[in-house]
């Protein structure tokens, strides 16, 4: 169970100045990080968050964190963050993460490697992030390594700097890495994204698989239904052929009294 922070409302005086670069529409780094976002998303919003329903849970992408109180512009956007025991609501109306307020700096921190941010992930990103405190930080590469130089790697803050996490490969070349923040294992399989569960020993179910498992779920209780339907067809089919047995029955026996001699 987790304790929920007070959020500490304090107006900032350079608020308004801060400036955000135009928006140049959509990238084509996008078509190689959104994927992997898009699973992380889902996987830690369905387990951590109830999908927004959980108040002391916020997770987020591709928002700002600041983490100078002082000047607003000095802030990182990672791809996916997750901080527990926050108020989600009122970081979410700021519309900026801002520790001071929030009273913490978020505990787990994900970027995917892209052609223009290996370099940020790796080095620049890896500093700051190691700077204001983030617990974990983790790396993708949907390449295998392309642009991180390994397909997947994590970090635990040990004091101010980061140290690796251990990573396995298992027999089917899935590569795995255990998140204490999570309690789960980050899996990078043939360019996937994937969450393994060591507290179950099963791969948790993605965005994909949990859409098929529905579908066929939907299936299953409509062939059930079409056979209950089948079933109470045929019982009243039996039904009324009994009904109809039991009236041939007595009118045989009417007749058959009609036919017989009185004394």
């Amino acid at each position: 169970m987790t304790t929920t922070l007070p959020y500490n409302r304090q107006p900032t005086a350079i608020e308004e100045s801060i400036s955000f670069d135009p928006d140049p529409g959509p990238l084509p780094d996008a078509m190689q990080q959104d994927l992997p976002i898009q699973e992380f998303l889902h996987v830690l919003s369905y387990r951590f968050t109830n999908f927004g329903r959980v108040p002391d849970v916020f997770l987020s992408s591709n928002t700002f964190i600041c983490y100078d109180p002082n000047d607003l512009n000095v802030r990182v956007s990672p791809d996916c963050y997750i901080a527990f025991g926050v108020d989600a609501a009122a970081i979410r109306a700021r519309r900026l993460y801002l520790p001071w307020e929030a009273g913490k700096t978020p505990d787990f921190v994900l970027e995917v490697g892209s052609e223009s941010t290996g370099r940020q992930d790796t080095v620049e990103k890896r500093a700051v992030y190691a700077r204001i405190g983030i617990g974990e930080y983790w790396r993708f590469d949907p390449t295998g390594g392309d642009y991180h130089g390994d397909a997947l790697a994590g970090d635990v803050l040990a004091g101010d700097e980061y140290r690796p996490l251990e990573l396995t490969t298992e027999p089917d070349g899935v590569l795995k890495g255990y998140s204490p923040v999570l309690n789960l294992s980050l899996c990078w399989a043939a360019g996937r994204l994937i969450f393994y569960d060591p507290s179950t020993g099963t791969y948790v179910r993605n965005l994909g698989e949990e859409s098929t498992a529905h579908e066929t779920t939907r299936t299953a209780l409509e062939v059930e239904r079409a056979a209950l339907e089948a079933e109470r067809a045929a019982r009243e089919t039996e039904r009324a052929a009994h009904e109809d047995t039991k009236a041939r029955l007595r009118l045989l026996e009417e007749r058959l009294s009609r036919q017989q001699p009185e004394e």
